[in-house]
């Protein structure tokens, strides 16, 4: 098989014809086979929602494989790659995806240009939102822009066109999917545009029309330093969509060169000479936000594919430190997932309450009932394996739903940030940006903002070929051998969500927000009417304040609107509860010993509001 050579993040190149039609590895009949045989089995036996993907979309894509192999002579490799391709695609779903060989490895296909849209289903308005004027040397074409055609077709049937082939349960994911993959690829785990180049017209800033021909680049945006590089430790703890990711970084690349550049300085530095929270500059970023409510905290979840839940933790408890405490919206927008553990550990920072977190189940069958008893795998498995035994006899379809975050883990570090809390997510928020939304409405920790009807709707644990291989074979259940090249990713532990929606399917549906329909301000002008309007619903829910240090004798707790606090040693009541007289700084006396963890809960109108942790030195 002949690939493009690597491009690293350093250069950009044209897309050239060996791209579009790459020649690939001959495949004997019997690699062919190898490959088929390989995805029914695991489809057929670990796809963990092929029932609901038969009942929702009509197609039995064990049959289409059956019949796929029924054409083997009368195709070539090329058309063989490209049919599994569509297959598999037609499940509509980001963490199932085939991987042919003329995938490129960490390399994204990209128009040097960002398009955007605002206003209602009905009027929707697509602007150029970012443009990288290094390779756009046309003046006129700038940031704001309006698109009217793609390639001779009227441009929001083209966006329509293009949603058909994409990945979502709900034609509004399907759409904004659509939209961002119009300019950006991941050829990874996408066949490569059809096109080498893209004829555009559009209205420029001085409302003449004007067309403009722009190649496609290809080129390798690199992991961020703290990125998760599929470590052991990690592996199975995963819910991403890996093509997105690829495509946030790129972006990065494409329009934010130089904070690119800038985390190479600070991945020579992460063992301790930056502060954590550069390190995770990446994923996250912070900012005091001034609107007519007031001053507020706004911190952007990026992504959470990090290699260390705990260190991204502690990176976001302290930016949150630095910012007001009047109230903080969280924005997921586009995070495409990661590590479950980060994302649902997380939420404990933002609610005095116990955190709930979302539940996964296996399909029931042998081959699931033989991986989870196997040795090798109680880890991972062992949780499952007692209801994937009984429902051998039982005939459940499923296992229990079982969390794969402990929730003693989703405890275990208590509330850092005690201000009201909004969070935004939008159709793009997949995978763990899923699970975190949903921890956010299900824990009560606040309202969630949501631009387009619900989150992207992934939910699931998705695994690779080699995790998949390698918890099949101490169950002594060998995959054929895939031919170079070949690869593919599957859910294999299907998420419901706890609390009031206790049960609900993630996948295809999402989480329900409150909807938010985005402006022209708000992609020209740093979402000035979305972040107005999520100041305004942090400025209606109540607002305490309680911050505890170490003092002589016991302990010093500030407070602002708590009427009582009870206190707690190493888990135990600390005497009787004490009333708060007022607003201010008020000394508590406690007979603690170096070592000792005390617990203070801060209580307003009846209700708990607060909550802080101090290990006393």
């Amino acid at each position: 098989m002949k690939r493009a050579a690597r491009r690293r993040a350093t250069g950009k190149t044209q897309i050239r014809t060996e791209d579009i039609v790459p020649q690939v590895a001959k495949l004997s009949w019997a690699e062919r086979l190898d490959v088929l045989d390989t995805l029914m089995l695991v489809l057929g036996e670990l796809y963990v929602h092929l029932p609901l993907k038969r009942s929702l979309y009509g197609f039995d894509v064990i049959r289409a494989l059956v019949s796929l192999r029924q054409q083997l002579t009368q195709i070539d490799d090329t058309q063989f790659h490209r049919e599994m391709t569509t297959i598999i695609s037609r499940l509509r779903d980001a963490h199932t995806q085939y991987q042919g060989p003329w995938t490129q490895k960490n390399i994204v296909a990209s128009l040097p240009f960002l398009i955007e849209s605002y206003g209602p289903l009905d009027d929707t308005t697509y602007i150029v939102s970012k443009v990288d004027t290094r390779t756009v040397k046309d003046k006129h074409f700038e940031e704001n822009v309006h698109i009217t055609h793609w390639n001779g077709i009227p441009f929001s049937r083209a966006v329509d066109l293009h949603a058909d082939v994409e990945t979502g349960g709900r034609p509004d994911s399907r759409r904004a999917r659509s939209l961002e993959s119009l300019t950006f690829r991941a050829l990874e785990y996408r066949p490569p545009p059809n096109e080498e180049w893209v004829d555009i017209d559009y209205i420029d800033n001085e409302n003449q029309p004007r067309s403009i021909r722009l190649h496609w680049e290809i080129f390798d945006p690199d992991l961020a330093p703290n990125s998760e590089r599929d470590a052991l430790a990690t592996r199975f703890k995963r819910s991403i969509h890996l093509g997105a990711e690829a495509v946030r970084r790129a972006k990065k690349f494409r329009f934010n060169h130089a904070l690119w550049q800038a985390e190479k300085k600070v991945a020579k530095v992460r063992a301790g000479k930056q502060r954590m929270a550069t390190q995770f500059a990446d994923f996250l970023t912070a900012s005091t936000v001034t609107t007519s409510k007031g001053k507020f905290g706004y911190l952007r979840i990026w992504s959470f594919n990090v290699d260390d839940d705990q260190a991204f933790i502690d990176a976001v408890s302290t930016l949150v430190q630095d910012l007001p405490d009047r109230g903080l919206i969280i924005d997921v927008r586009g995070n495409p997932g990661g590590l479950i553990w980060a994302a649902e550990r997380l939420l404990q920072i933002f609610t005095p309450h116990p955190v709930t977190p979302t539940k996964f189940a296996l399909r029931a069958t042998a081959t699931t009932a033989a991986m989870a008893r196997a040795v090798f795998n109680r880890d991972d498995l062992g949780a499952w394996s007692e209801s994937l035994d009984s429902a051998e006899n039982t005939g459940e379809p499923y296992s229990s739903h079982i969390p794969i975050t402990p929730p003693e883990e989703c405890n275990n570090l208590g509330q850092r940030y005690g201000g009201p809390v909004v969070a935004i997510a939008d159709a793009n928020t997949y995978s763990s940006g899923d699970l975190f939304s949903a921890g956010i409405v299900d824990n009560r920790i606040g309202p969630l903002v949501c631009v387009g009807q619900a989150t992207g709707a992934g939910g699931a644990n998705v695994w690779s070929a080699r995790d998949l291989a390698d918890s099949l074979r101490p169950a002594k259940i060998l995959l054929p051998r895939l031919p170079d090249g070949v690869d593919f990713t599957m859910a294999i532990r299907r998420a419901v969500r706890s609390g009031p929606a206790d049960g609900a399917l993630i996948e295809d549906g999402g989480v329900v927000g409150q909807p938010y329909v985005m402006t022209g301000t708000d992609i020209l002008n740093g979402n000035r009417d979305l972040i107005e309007q999520c100041a305004e619903m942090l400025a209606a829910q109540p607002w305490t304040r309680m911050n505890v240090r170490q003092a002589a004798g016991g302990i010093e707790v500030e407070t602002a609107g708590i009427e009582q606090v009870d206190l707690f040693v190493d888990g135990h009541p600390a005497g009787f509860p004490h009333s708060i007289p007022g607003d201010g700084k008020h000394r508590i006396k406690l007979a603690v010993k170096k070592g000792q963890m005390v617990e203070v809960a801060g209580f307003a109108e009846e209700s708990l509001r607060q909550k802080r942790r101090l290990t006393i030195r």
